[in-house]
C-alpha cells in the first residue's frame, strides 16, 4: 500500500503524501514529544521530518520499511532539536527532579496510570524515554528500535536496561 502512495508521490501527485502524514502523525509526535519534552517543540521536529521525508523520498530505497525510515528521521530531528533548545532551556537536574515530582504527587491525586507514566517519561533523560516509549508503549522489538534510533543492540538493550531504572526510581518517588 505505501509503494502506491510512494510511486504517487514520486510522479507528482503531492497530496498522496497525506497518506503518510494521516498513518504516521501520532507516532511521529510520540517520539518527539519523548525526546524533546514540550508539546510546541515535537510538533516542530514532526512538521520538519515531514519536510524531509517527503524532500529524500527519492532517496529511499525501500530496502526498509518506510515507518523505519521515517521515525528515524524523526529521532535525528529531534536530538537536533534537542542540542539546539539545550541553550536555552536548562535541563532538570537531579535534585530539580526530586522536587518536580514532589509537586506532580499533589498535582492529582486521582490521575490514571497512563498519565502517571507520561509524567514520568517528561522527567526522564530523553534516550531513556524514548527507549521506553518505544518497545512498552509502542511495543516495538530490539531491531526496530535500532532501525529507528541507529543505536548498536548492545546500546539499546543498556539504554532500556537504564530507563527501566530510572523508571523504577522516579515512580517510586512519585508513589
Amino acid at each position: 500500500m505505501e509503494n502506491i502512495y510512494m510511486d504517487r508521490v514520486l510522479s507528482g501527485d503531492i497530496d498522496a503524501f497525506r497518506y503518510f502524514i494521516k498513518t504516521y502523525k501520532d507516532m511521529a509526535f510520540s517520539i518527539a514529544f519523548s525526546i524533546v519534552k514540550d508539546e510546541q517543540y515535537a510538533e516542530e521536529v514532526v512538521q520538519d521530518a515531514f519536510m524531509k521525508a517527503f524532500n529524500g523520498l527519492k532517496k529511499f530505497h525501500r530496502k526498509a520499511a518506510f515507518k523505519s525510515w521515517f521515525y528515524r528521521i524523526v529521532v535525528n530531528e529531534s536530538f537536533l532539536r534537542l542540542r539546539s533548545i539545550k541553550k536555552d532551556r536548562k535541563m532538570i537536574s537531579i535534585e530539580e527532579q526530586s522536587d518536580a515530582i514532589m509537586e506532580v504527587q499533589f498535582e492529582e491525586i486521582t490521575e490514571s496510570h497512563g498519565a502517571k507514566i507520561h509524567k514520568v517519561l517528561s522527567l526522564m533523560e530523553p534516550k531513556e524515554s524514548l527507549a521506553l516509549e518505544l518497545f512498552y508503549l509502542q511495543e516495538l522489538s530490539i531491531n526496530d528500535m535500532m532501525q529507528i534510533t541507529g543505536w548498536s543492540k548492545g546500546n539499546t538493550k543498556v539504554i532500556l536496561h537504564r530507563a527501566r531504572k530510572s523508571l523504577r526510581h522516579i515512580w517510586k518517588q512519585m508513589s
